[in-house]
């Protein structure tokens, strides 16, 4: 992920198209990563729907296919799609639970059902514009200082840039993959066996909203999760899993891949009389470590899971 803004996208609050020239450097890029460098304040997910609603063209050629390699020099014209302004991101009073918070860093537990980015359904009541109340100036920090996503349903802890210095840290320290990320789960059946899953994941090749294991020489990225059990009921069992890397849907991905997809999972689950009604998918991100971009001090925070998914382990153990 580059977070440097390379070029200033124009004055948002017009209704012309933004105008836009693809930088040298960005030859042999695919449009959307292109797009999501000179338009840092929009979401990659927000720019490659805008690109396939037809929104884009190319040195006056409609595009609609996200994928496409640019080869730099091309004027990029943004049309504002009809059923949204193409407006900066808005700030919004939204309550946030904030765990850790200092002039560099910002903390949150994030609430199963709140959206990260605004996107397609959801252009308000998003995180990102709950930051953009929360700390003044954050929006001159490229995606008001998100570094890393959770899945809309899926709850727990967050780390927020407030600063690009900051930011720019954390992002490296991502891709060196010394960020420690520890998500708790429950899991579909009785597993017999803890260990790593270490398969490669990418977009699926015929369901598109859905990730899958997709060989490395096929697009597919490295995704290592490792998976502890922590207690096993009749028919599923509560699982830790530690990230080595983030791929989209990774922990989802691969523990439907090793035969034990997530209770309650809409994409990657199945229905199964026998397991416990769950209204969203049973994880949660409870534990969090990094080093401290600014004082390079070593942090961790920890929080328990949400009331509904204390209340199902609950109603697992005393029934």
């Amino acid at each position: 992920m580059n977070d440097d803004p390379i070029e200033d996208g124009g004055d948002y609050s017009r209704t012309e198209p933004v105008r836009l020239t693809v930088p040298e450097a960005c030859s042999g890029r695919r449009l959307d990563q292109v797009l999501a460098e000179l338009l840092p304040e929009h979401s990659r997910n927000r720019l490659q729907g805008w690109v396939r609603d037809g929104c884009v063209q190319v040195d006056g050629k409609l595009e609609t296919e996200p994928k496409r390699k640019v080869m730099g020099g091309e004027v990029l014209l943004l049309a504002e799609p009809e059923d949204v302004r193409l407006l900066p991101d808005q700030p919004e009073d939204i309550p946030l639970d904030v765990v850790y918070e200092d002039d560099t860093l910002l903390v949150i537990n994030k609430p199963a059902g709140l959206v990260v980015h605004p996107g397609s359904g959801n252009w308000s009541g998003t995180l990102m514009n709950a930051l953009l109340h929360h700390v003044p100036g954050i929006e001159a920090v490229p995606r008001a200082g998100i570094v890393h996503r959770l899945d809309k349903d899926t709850s727990g802890l967050m780390v927020v840039a407030k600063t690009l210095e900051a930011q720019t840290d954390l992002v490296r320290q991502l891709q060196a993959r010394t960020v420690r990320r520890v998500y708790l789960a429950l899991a579909a059946g009785a597993m017999k066996h803890e260990g790593t899953v270490d398969e490669p994941i990418g977009r699926h090749p015929s369901q598109r909203i859905k990730m899958a294991i997709v060989p490395e020489n096929r697009g597919g990225k490295p995704a290592v999760t490792h998976i502890r059990i922590l207690e096993a009921f009749t028919y599923t069992t509560f699982v830790e899993c530690s990230l080595e890397t983030g791929r989209t849907h990774q922990i989802r991905v691969h523990m439907a891949a090793i035969h034990h997809p997530l209770v309650g999972d809409p994409v990657y689950g199945k229905h199964n009389p026998k397991l416990p009604e769950f209204p969203r998918q049973a994880l949660h991100a409870t534990r969090l470590g990094l080093v401290h971009p600014l004082t390079g001090l070593k942090m961790q925070w920890e929080v328990p899971p949400p009331p509904d998914m204390r209340d199902l382990l609950d109603h697992l153990r005393y029934g």
